[in-house]
């Protein structure tokens, strides 16, 4: 087995990701403000042998708080993943925040929507009139110039970047799997890391490494 992380996931949401980690082995800390979803993942935890329950920990609060929680310095690994898919106040300074809890070395993983692409989804969908309000809405979303610009100011430059849901944004929530699923995993993962098609995707996931 490789290297025991130390892993902050903020925004833990249900707990799936947070899960994923402490089965391959890592010790991770949840925070979550939702009592929905912490429920959830209290209940998803339960259900696991003693050995992973006892590499998680879930803290209650906000993704802005982790200063209140947690010593500079004490994670190999932060997750934010769709914190600021939504209007965040002070957003920088969130990023800023989170940054500090990484040790050096440390890794900050970002998944974001795309700001450089707001009309792809309404267009793709033939929404044209969505299409055009999104090239003129005022947004303060994050695009790769900015977000490149944000890790390297936190102390945490960008190393690698990726686009997320290239070809099926469109897909609907419930939709049923389609049988050639695979091929579409495969075609998503290498849109992702090629441009230009990494450019338009919904998501952008970015991985900044403290320095």
């Amino acid at each position: 087995m490789g290297k025991r992380l130390r892993v902050l996931d903020v925004g833990m949401g249900r707990g799936v990701q947070a899960l994923r980690l402490a089965r391959a082995g890592h010790q991770v800390t949840g925070v979550e403000q939702d009592a929905a979803s912490i429920s959830a993942a209290r209940e998803a935890f339960a259900g696991e042998p003693e050995g992973i329950r006892e590499r998680m920990r879930i803290i209650e609060g906000q993704a802005g708080d982790t200063g209140v929680h947690f010593l500079p310095g004490s994670f190999d690994v932060v997750l934010c993943h769709g914190v600021l898919m939504d209007d965040v106040e002070e957003p920088d300074a969130l990023l800023a925040g989170v940054a500090r809890m990484l040790a050096p070395g440390g890794m900050l993983s970002l998944l974001v929507r795309n700001g450089d692409a707001a009309a792809m989804r309404a267009g793709l969908s033939g929404d044209w009139a969505g299409a055009l309000a999104a090239f003129c809405a005022p947004t303060t979303s994050y695009g790769l110039k900015r977000l490149t610009s944000t890790l390297a100011g936190i102390g945490a430059p960008l190393h690698t970047w990726y686009g997320v849901r290239v070809f099926t944004d469109t897909a609907a929530d419930d939709a049923v799997l389609p049988d050639d699923l695979d091929a579409v995993l495969a075609v998503e993962d290498r849109a992702g890391r090629t441009d230009p098609y990494r450019g338009v995707a919904a998501l952008l996931h970015l991985c900044g490494v403290r320095g």
